[in-house]
């Protein structure tokens, strides 16, 4: 059985259903909670058995590494071997915030599961004060996911959780809507200073080169030499060789059940005439449709589809990363099963959108 409590904007570690939440996790039990990217599954790092559970619960291999998050930076000091100078100066600039730092893991404080054998973790301090009271009422690094069964869109919303993973966990803390709603930045920096992306989220990578002042390689490593041997791009569900640093790297990620298409290029007219044609096939066929589209373009599909969702605007990137996977549990409630999405500028948080989406897509992309 999972229980459930609300907790105000500004709740406390003090807060009775923290402090419930919080002896769920001491006990080895999960709990989900808000963050300002979106809500994760949390357990108490140091304990394997209590890690293993995230991994049934999600319905997840065990092989991808999981994201650590801390409430301070004594926590840092404590599970990190080293923290270098670029790292401090980003941590001291995004924290707390989305950004996720992979660093050298100091042995023995952190359960093997959680970094999935690696000799590295990724740490971050969420912005959230339900996840900050959580973390700091429990006494110890949490580890957590995004908390949604594998493969489906993350949860932006506390009934997301619900929808996955209700009686599968203990606890969830409802904090309302989520701010961000993309999972946050990670980021590795390697021997030169130079900052590699691996993957990207709410912190930019303009912010990150202010911040650093070092060079930033986006892409897993393209575009130069990448740290400790990582691939030069991001690894799929194909390779089993893969390990992967960071979570998102391997298996398709945020999918709806709908069959996912993106169309994209610089002719606005030429992308919904695409859109249309394929939607007017689909529904030949007798699928229920959908497009997914910036609200500026809501309107060239109204009569051509079952279900159109405006998402964010073109001039506001930042209303459409909070929205997208929302969007995407739309389409599935509404028993979508042939789906198309307008592509978004690959600018700022727009370059984290397009990751996601792409995944959502499994990689089906048309550009005209």
């Amino acid at each position: 059985m999972t229980t459930y409590w609300q907790v105000p904007p500004d709740c406390t570690p003090e807060a009775d259903a923290v402090q419930k939440a919080a002896e769920l996790l001491r006990q080895g039990k999960l709990v989900a909670f808000p963050t300002e990217t979106v809500y994760g599954l949390g357990a108490d790092a140091r304990n394997t058995q209590a890690v293993e559970a995230i991994f049934t619960a999600k319905g997840r291999p065990s092989d991808n590494p999981l994201i650590v998050h801390i409430a301070g930076m004594g926590m840092l000091d404590e599970l990190a071997l080293a923290v270098d100078p670029v790292s401090r100066r980003l941590a001291e600039a995004f924290w707390p915030g989305p950004l996720t730092l992979v660093l050298p893991c100091r042995p023995g404080v952190l359960s093997p599961l959680v970094t999935a054998g690696l000799d590295t973790v990724g740490i971050r301090m969420p912005d959230h004060p339900a996840a900050l009271s959580l973390i700091r009422a429990s006494g110890c690094p949490v580890a957590a996911p995004s908390a949604n069964r594998s493969g489906r869109p993350s949860p932006t919303l506390a009934e997301h959780v619900r929808e996955d993973l209700d009686g599968r966990i203990s606890g969830l803390l409802d904090g309302g809507a989520t701010g961000v709603g993309l999972e946050s930045t990670v980021v590795q920096a390697d021997a030169e200073g130079r900052v590699h992306v691996l993957r990207p989220g709410g912190i930019t990578l303009r912010q990150l080169a202010e911040a650093s002042g070092a060079p930033v390689v986006s892409g897993g490593g393209r575009g130069g030499a990448a740290p400790d041997g990582l691939p030069d791009q991001e690894g799929d569900g194909e390779d089993s060789s893969f390990r992967p640093r960071a979570p998102g790297m391997k298996y398709t990620h945020y999918a709806p059940q709908a069959r996912l298409t993106i169309v994209q290029g610089q002719d606005a007219a030429a992308v919904a005439e695409t859109i249309r044609n394929g939607l007017r096939d689909a529904r030949q066929n007798g699928e229920r449709t959908a497009v997914l589209a910036p609200a500026e373009h809501a309107a060239l599909y109204r009569e051509a589809c079952d279900l159109v969702i405006p998402c964010g605007s073109l001039g506001d990137l930042p209303a459409a990363a909070a929205g997208l996977f929302a969007a995407l549990r739309r389409m599935d409630e509404a028993g979508i099963a042939c789906a198309f999405a307008e592509g978004y500028p690959e600018e700022e948080i727009g370059l984290a959108l397009m990751n996601r989406l792409r995944k959502a897509a499994g990689g089906r992309v048309l550009e005209v």
